[in-house]
């Protein structure tokens, strides 16, 4: 993510599509701009920055990095301010505070404005503040605004300030033009063919020899602590219970199985239901004369389509089905009909149907006997579930009384689970192949909201399985002692002491090559084990299409520096070019 950030603030249309991004979030409330009220020791109302006659207060920045740091979360659960920070972002979050205020600013002085009537008709469009009828509701806009920790006043300033930004980049983004002379001479520099030597100035070529004394470490690691920050890590206990844990007798006894019978005595009465071939003809004399050809031998399929009909098959229908999806008359003409011919025609709302008996099932009455075991089925599901419910409801009456988790299953004889460290996004801390039991899957989010030795009910599977949680222990996020990890930190100090080598390495090969050397002869002075350089020849054309999008950065300095010059890139991973 905060990468991310750093690579579209590279260009100037990356920059605008940014501005653009920002405005959305304001008008949808979709990154809902602010959340908590904490953020290292930044607080209250102290400038941070001013842009024209605008503050940007410290209270800003905190609400804004805090969003920031929750929208990364989405994807990256174990992300924490302190990683943020380290990884750049609070950076990144204030220069976009900048740019926007920058940009309202701008667009103020040059005389867009945003009205209040504006601001209204973007507030009604926002899902978040419509109530339970869908329209705008101001219980709910006041209540969204209290929840976040903002005021209307700063809301809809932030809203006007996406507003204006729409208006400044909308039509400026939408048609972007340039002269033809600029257009010819861009076209032109596809056929542009450079040439020239990439070397790579690797840092394992300088590592230092022997490991580093004590006081290199320490110092080392103090300095660098955050490079070792282990995300936060929470034990939790838990206990899943489903029907399996009911000792209630739930077996029904003849009597409950008679009353049910007596219940649903229709629904085992004797039946008999008709699937039909049907369709309408506009009157009664059209509709009589299809029946006698039809009689007479002719296909009622072709009968109906010579008439321009088109015929539909039902489903197997009971007399009172049919009569409530065609009509009563027409059910009463098919079930006074045999099996293969065509009822008297009958009307209905959409005219006379002529109607064929496809099938006929019958189905003979079920005595007490026959359904016995189905109603026995059918009352013990529902007399688990009701007892899965009444136990659910027990547990929690007993967890809001302020038992612990460890009583509560004693109580009701359940079995306690405790999980080792778990991260955020569910994986077990130390252990990469493993992860959370699937029961704590649904609840793990919000056991990272929970404070230690509060359990709480939650539902997995709706009304069949529950689970009573708690956290156990929570390890704040914090890089571990220096004996823990003192191997991890040996060897990031050499990479770091073999990068500074390799960086003074590149500097004097890049002064050897400035005085008129060549790179070969300069690396060659270095006596360090360095790759030769790679030649390059290619054209611009030839860069896109073996890279694309994606052209390595020293390909693309090589392809914007003047001819005869040399300079330095830093490449990933501590290498140098």
């Amino acid at each position: 993510m905060i990468s991310f950030f750093r690579r579209i603030f590279q260009s100037k249309i990356g920059l605008a599509f940014t501005f653009a991004f920002i405005a959305l979030i304001a008008l949808s409330f979709a990154a809902m701009d602010v959340t908590g009220t904490t953020f290292g020791g930044v607080a209250g109302n102290d400038r941070v920055a001013r842009v024209g006659d605008e503050r940007i207060s410290t209270s800003t920045l905190t609400q804004s990095t805090n969003s920031a740091l929750r929208n990364i979360r989405e994807d990256q659960p174990t992300m924490t301010m302190e990683m943020l920070i380290e990884e750049g972002g609070l950076d990144e979050v204030l220069d976009q505070l900048i740019d926007r205020f920058a940009l309202g600013a701008y667009a103020k002085e040059y005389g867009l404005r945003v009205g209040t009537n504006l601001l209204n008709s973007e507030l009604l469009q926002i899902p978040a503040f419509r109530g339970p009828s869908g329209n705008f509701d101001q219980d709910q806009y006041l209540e969204a605004l209290r929840r976040q920790g903002l005021t209307d006043a700063t809301f809809k300033e932030d809203l006007a300030n996406g507003l204006l930004a729409q208006q400044l980049l909308v039509p400026a983004l939408g048609s972007l033009q340039v002269p033809d002379k600029i257009a010819l001479r861009y076209a032109e520099l596809l056929n542009e063919r450079r040439t020239g030597v990439v070397s790579l100035i690797p840092s394992t070529a300088f590592l230092p020899e022997g490991d580093p004394t004590d006081a290199q470490l320490t110092e080392f690691y103090n300095e660098n602590r955050s490079r070792y920050l282990v995300p936060e890590r929470r034990t939790i206990r838990f206990s899943a219970f489903d029907s399996g844990n009911i000792t209630d007798r739930i077996e029904p006894t003849d009597a409950e199985i008679a009353a049910r019978f007596e219940r649903d005595v229709e629904q085992y009465a004797a039946q008999e239901s008709r699937t039909i071939s049907v369709f309408f003809a506009p009157t009664e004399d059209a509709a009589t004369a299809i029946r006698d050809r039809v009689a007479g031998g002719a296909s009622l399929d072709a009968v109906a389509a010579e008439a321009g009909f088109s015929v539909s098959q039902t489903d197997s229908l009971t007399q009172d089905q049919m009569g409530s999806t065609i009509s009563s008359a027409v059910a009463e003409a098919v079930f006074a009909a045999e099996r293969g011919s065509i009822a008297t025609p009958a009307r209905s709302d959409v005219g006379w149907a002529i109607a064929r008996v496809d099938a006929i099932d019958r189905r003979a009455a079920q005595s007490l006997a026959d359904v016995t075991p189905a109603i026995s089925e059918q009352l013990q599901t529902e007399k688990r579930a009701a007892a899965l419910a009444d136990l659910s409801a027990r547990i929690e009456e007993q967890i809001d009384d302020g038992q612990s988790i460890n009583e509560v299953a004693g109580e009701f004889d359940l079995e306690v689970e405790t999980t080792p460290q778990l991260l955020a996004d569910g994986r077990v801390f130390g252990n990469s192949g493993a992860t959370v039991n699937e029961a704590l899957r649904g609840v793990l989010e919000t056991a990272f909201q929970m404070d230690e030795g509060e359990p709480q009910l939650a539902e997995i599977v709706r009304g069949t399985q529950f689970i009573i949680f708690e956290v156990a222990e929570v390890t704040e996020s914090a890089a571990p002692p220096l004996d823990e990890i003192r191997q991890q930190v040996a060897i990031t100090w050499s990479l770091a002491e073999g990068d500074k080598r390799a960086q003074e390495a590149s500097q004097r090969i890049l002064d050897g090559v400035r005085n008129g050397g060549s790179i070969a002869q300069a690396i060659q002075a270095e006596g360090a084990t360095i790759p030769a350089g790679q030649s390059v020849d290619l054209d611009r054309r030839e860069l896109f299409e073996q890279y694309g999008q994606r052209t390595p950065p020293a390909l693309a300095l090589l392809f914007s520096m003047a001819e005869g010059t040399t300079k330095r890139l830093e490449a990933p991973n501590d290498l140098r070019n």
